[in-house]
């Protein structure tokens, strides 16, 4: 047995520029102007300090007038030093993308591109879960349908695809999270009947972590799962101890001014190795 795992890395960008500026999803509707960028400094630092003593936490320079780069998330998927870059949908995020790039290329990653005519959003869409070995991918508003197959045969790995149904949660990972021992936590109001039948069969009924709507509205589902903790902006009493009868830790903190745009732990954040 390895004595000294390697730890994860994780990346964040640090909200020098972030604001709302533009809408491109609901969360958005009428927060423009209206963040604190005082408060979300705060906020983000006392992210990136529960992440640290859990992993590897590195660093993307902010840019002016890329107020969403924050949300790193997006930056692609990466499993084993490849990573699929994200081709985003909106044009209001399209700048970010050579920042990601070059991000990845200087730390010698192996850098994929979508197909030209397909969308993808990153780990906002496509999700790794160790415990199946298998990544759920997400579509509907940001990312393509037939980014699954692209993802299954770029890492020979089992790609389940999911439709999003509703507005609000509009990448995957606002509303679905792999959690350490096979759990997934998920929102079954924001998938398709399709989607969530998909899910119940592949996901024995004493793993899945159902939220309720109140719940989800919170941006529980965006969460970081490191070892044993969930890293999570909100969450009932109720769903906290059925993560500890799960065997998780969780672990508060606001990101009240992040959600004005859309996002929460889990979009701050992507895990590259």
């Amino acid at each position: 047995m390895d004595e000294n795992p390697r730890r994860k890395t994780i990346l964040m960008c640090p909200p020098d520029h972030f604001g709302v500026a533009y809408v491109i999803n609901p969360w958005m509707e009428g927060q423009t102007a209206r963040t604190d960028p005082s408060e979300a400094r705060k906020q983000w630092l006392a992210l990136k300090a529960l992440i640290e003593p859990l992993a590897e936490v590195a660093v993307l320079a902010p840019q002016p007038a890329l107020p969403d780069l924050v949300f790193t998330a997006n930056a692609g998927f990466a499993i084993d030093r490849q990573v699929v870059v994200s081709r985003f949908r909106c044009p209001e995020r399209r700048g970010e993308e050579p920042f990601f790039r070059a991000f990845f290329a200087a730390r010698g990653f192996d850098v994929i591109d979508p197909p030209d005519d397909l969308h993808f959003e990153g780990a906002g869409d496509a999700l790794h879960d160790a415990a199946r070995d298998l990544i759920w991918v997400g579509h509907g508003f940001r990312s393509h349908e037939d980014i699954a197959p692209f993802l299954e045969a770029r890492f020979s790995t089992r790609a389940v695809s999911l439709a999003l149904a509703d507005p609000r949660f509009y990448h995957l990972d606002t509303c679905l999270c792999p959690l350490p021992g096979g759990y997934l936590m998920y929102f079954p109001g924001a998938f398709d009947p399709a989607s969530r039948a998909r899910i119940e069969a592949i996901v024995p009924e004493g793993k899945r972590i159902r939220v309720e709507a109140a719940d989800a509205e919170a941006f529980c589902c965006n969460a970081v799962a490191l070892d044993g903790t969930v890293i999570l902006n909100q969450a009932s009493p109720a769903l906290q101890e059925r993560l500890r009868e799960a065997g998780l830790t969780p672990l508060l903190t606001p990101l009240t001014q992040f959600i004005k745009a859309g996002g929460a732990a889990k979009c701050l954040t992507l895990e590259i190795q």
